[in-house]
């Protein structure tokens, strides 16, 4: 090179910064970058709740069972069931899951009768079905995965249709209130209002009118008030929310004791297994709030991490269901991306006193396998709509014929 010819100082920065912008660029426009942010992401997700279970656990485990291990060994049984689960939804087809839409719903809805009648009462709560041992199924989180493959199914069938409010509206909006309705008999007020959040987003993937949602949100506003005069213990947590020094150690105790754990855990936390609060003072620490045992023990840093991987997650799912060339793809993602993205904002929301407490766990991370193996199938099935994009279908096969090329 001559010195006419020679990049200015400075100039080969800007060369190697755009050469490194051109690469970052081409990964993220990659056909299966999708696919790889939404495994990368869940299975760094289920790996820190495992952990997080086996810690803040460990305590409530002991004075139970005798042992730390319980609790841990249980939830990575969860997690091998789950995981198994995943692995074949992702080798699935998309025909499978639309011919299985039905099947779904009519499980979903033997199930939520089922409670109604041989169900067991948890926490004043009827919404648990006796397994085996100690093992206990709870329907209406297979509900939600029943609604989002149904209703997915229903919306693309009526899209050949011409678009008018019946149409669109029936027969998704009464089956999925009804499912609601079984769901609230139960005492179950945290499910239903994800059953609602997974309706309003395959509906809004569907294009359904603004105004619709205007008068929905205004119904659901009126059923939320009604069914908050209608038990006092929940009247208790809304005054409690929005007066937090009403009662601190009463209705808002859990909700100071978690704030506790997130102060105490500065930037860098107390270190793994550190915990205070989880010798007692913060109630369901393994379950509905594990997010404060993650701040206290991980620090902000731990917090951090675990909304950076929500974050990375619900773009990858919101991006494949705008992407989307099938409408069953599309509506599918809104489904699960409003399902996993909205528990994920209230679990978090309420820990932070942001939010009235609803009992719903924070997704993937907190312990329990009737929460965790229907997401992780619902994700596995977003996984096979990503592999059978047209993009990435071309290039699975140019893998695969390379790899055969490879052998002979």
């Amino acid at each position: 090179m001559s010195l006419r010819t020679r990049p200015a100082p400075g100039g080969l920065q800007k060369i190697s910064d755009a050469y490194k912008k051109s690469r970052f660029a081409l990964l993220a426009e990659h056909p299966l970058s999708t696919y790889y942010l939404i495994m990368g992401s869940t299975l760094l997700l289920l790996s820190l709740g495992l952990v997080m279970v086996l810690s803040a656990s460990s305590v409530e485990s002991v004075r139970v069972f005798g042992s730390a291990y319980v609790f841990a060994q249980r939830q990575a049984l969860f997690a091998v069931g789950g995981v198994i689960a995943l692995i074949f939804a992702v080798r699935s087809s998309i025909q499978f899951w639309r011919k299985s839409a039905w099947v779904f719903l009519a499980i979903a809805f033997g199930l939520l009768i089922s409670v109604l009648i041989f169900g067991v009462e948890v926490a004043g709560q009827r919404n648990w079905i006796e397994i085996f041992g100690p093992f206990r199924l709870q329907p209406s989180e297979f509900a939600k995965l029943a609604l989002v493959v149904w209703g997915a199914e229903v919306l693309t069938r009526k899209d050949r249709h011409v678009p008018t409010w019946r149409n669109i509206l029936v027969p998704i909006v009464p089956i999925a209130g009804l499912m609601m309705i079984l769901v609230l008999l139960e005492g179950d007020f945290g499910n239903t209002l994800m059953l609602a959040a997974i309706l309003c987003g395959v509906l809004f993937a569907a294009r359904v009118p603004f105004r619709l949602f205007a008068l929905f949100g205004g119904i659901g506003l009126i059923a939320v008030w009604i069914l908050t005069l209608a038990a006092p213990y929940r009247m208790e947590r809304i005054a409690n929310w929005l007066n937090p020094d009403s009662d601190r150690l009463g209705f808002g105790w859990q909700v100071t004791q978690g704030q506790y754990a997130l102060g105490t855990g500065g930037v860098w936390g107390v270190g793994l297994g550190g915990s205070r609060e989880k010798w007692g003072s913060l109630p369901e620490a393994h379950t509905d709030f594990i997010f404060p045992v993650i701040g206290e023990e991980l620090g902000l840093v731990g917090t951090f991490a675990v909304l950076l991987l929500f974050g990375i997650l619900a773009f990858s799912i919101f991006r494949l269901s705008k992407n989307a060339h099938e409408p069953f793809v599309r509506l599918v993602a809104a489904g699960v991306g409003s399902w996993i993205v909205i528990q994920a904002v209230i679990n978090i929301g309420a820990v932070l006193g942001l939010l009235p407490v609803t009992g719903v766990p924070l997704p993937l991370v907190s312990y329990g396998g009737s929460s965790l193996i229907p997401t992780l199938i619902a994700i596995g099935m977003l996984l096979a709509c990503a592999r059978n994009e047209p993009a990435a279908r071309r290039i699975i096969r140019r893998r695969k014929t390379a790899a055969a090329m490879r052998r002979r």
